[in-house]
């Protein structure tokens, strides 16, 4: 059997404040990678990404650390396995935080390369205050992804919701290339 090594059992009810010490000590090494695999690559599950899961374990309201923490995890070490978690545990605290969300966008567009998980993602932001054109971006993964059903979703959901005419326009054209292809 073994044995899991965890900060929450040893907080004596200080979680917060242990969380805030652990997010301070982790500032002071953002860019730390603990073991390299390749040009600004670290290795899975890195020396930050046990920071961020234990400062979000102990104080899992503390945003910060999914705001920036994971962006971190994802732009300065590609901790990319590091950052997926992070990102969904953020996702999960703050379900209505657009820039949590449109950042978990990004790092699944462009790091896990999941377009269908990005545009979702999109989607949540943009009906949480992201601006408009996110909504285009989503219905373009889709279309891209040939998820062509999911791409008109998105694009009567802007028009229900009276979004940007002209960003409309850009998604009918896009689903109109898709259909003549």
């Amino acid at each position: 059997m073994r044995r899991r090594r965890s900060v929450e059992h040893m907080t004596f009810g200080y979680g917060e404040a242990i969380a805030d010490l652990l997010w301070i000590r982790a500032l002071q090494d953002f860019d730390y990678c603990d073991q390299q695999v390749g040009d600004n690559v670290c290795r899975n599950n890195s020396w930050l990404y046990q920071m961020l899961n234990a400062i979000t374990n102990l104080s899992p309201h503390f945003r910060i650390p999914y705001a920036a923490g994971a962006l971190a995890l994802t732009v300065i070490i590609t901790d990319i396995d590091g950052a997926t978690k992070i990102f969904d545990k953020g996702v999960n605290a703050f379900p209505n935080d657009w820039p949590i969300l449109y950042r978990a966008a990004y790092h699944y567009l462009y790091e896990v390369k999941d377009n269908k998980r990005a545009a979702e993602l999109l989607i949540q932001a943009g009906k949480n205050g992201a601006p408009p054109w996110v909504f285009t971006l989503a219905g373009r993964l889709y279309s891209d992804a040939g998820n062509l059903e999911l791409a008109e979703s998105v694009l009567q959901d802007m028009i229900s919701t009276e979004q940007d005419p002209v960003l409309i326009k850009r998604l009918q054209d896009k689903i109109r290339e898709m259909k003549n292809k």
